[in-house]
């Protein structure tokens, strides 16, 4: 299963913003991450849109999570992102060519379409099992505890 660059830049700036209490400006979770922020603004456009992220304006603008990044799973981000139709689209195959089945003895799916349909729901379930706060909490144990407060550090730094 491909997934789009957005994902992977979308949940580090959620893991990110889970690390912050003010508005963080787009141009500084950019920064952070190295990322083109153009390319990234239009990711946290799409994470408002999901209602995953909100936009303060002003001065001390930005972006904020909307809810506890316990509550924020890792299947809402890849959705906001690259949307919720499924990785395998079944065409029918087998009701074309010489051998064709005839529709009506297609009263349910093949057994690709079933196989497909299973390793999506597993996909996207293990996925919905994941918060960004697990994220957060695996980066951190990753860096032996250092690197959610360098996060949090660097975002009230002044930039």
């Amino acid at each position: 299963m491909k997934m789009s660059n957005g994902v992977e830049w979308a949940l580090h700036g959620c893991v990110t913003l889970s690390q912050s209490r003010d508005p963080v400006p787009a141009a500084r979770l950019a920064e952070l991450h190295g990322t083109p922020p153009a390319y990234l603004a239009k990711h946290l456009q799409a994470l408002s849109r999901a209602g995953i992220v909100r936009s303060t304006a002003g001065q001390v603008g930005g972006y904020l999570l909307t809810r506890p990044a316990a509550a924020i799973t890792v299947l809402e981000v890849v959705q906001a992102i690259d949307g919720t139709e499924p990785a395998y689209r079944c065409t029918e195959i087998r009701q074309q060519g010489p051998l064709a089945v005839p529709a009506e003895r297609c009263d349910r799916p093949c057994a690709i379409a079933r196989a497909m349909a299973s390793a999506q729901e597993a996909w996207s379930g293990a996925l919905a099992g994941i918060t960004i706060a697990d994220l957060a909490a695996g980066i951190d144990a990753d860096s032996e505890g250092t690197a959610m407060a360098d996060v949090r550090r660097w975002l009230t730094a002044t930039a």
